[in-house]
């Protein structure tokens, strides 16, 4: 994992501010001396967290991403034992 320059309870602490407040994110994060980007990909960084359904429907997303690349690897192994069985076999000129 990476390093973060804010701790997690800052993190949360600035979510919960800003979701409390009736102020606009860009003034809060200003206050608290972060971007305003940043404190906006924090926010929607809880809200997915508070989703169980985000949650599984990403756990699912990132299985079926690796199963597509497996797919890939193994037809590329196929495809190069197939050229591979086809070259020894003009060879041996049975």
């Amino acid at each position: 994992m990476g390093t973060y320059k804010y701790s997690a309870e800052f993190r949360a602490d600035a979510v919960a501010l800003a979701r409390s407040s009736g102020w606009p994110v860009s003034r809060i994060a200003a206050e608290l001396g972060v971007n305003h980007e940043t404190l906006r990909q924090w926010i929607k960084t809880a809200e997915k967290a508070e989703r169980p359904e985000a949650v599984a429907a990403s756990a699912k997303d990132a299985e079926i991403a690796a199963l597509r690349k497996q797919v890939r690897e193994l037809e590329m192994e196929r495809d190069i034992l197939r050229r591979a069985a086809k070259y020894f076999a003009g060879e041996t000129n049975w």
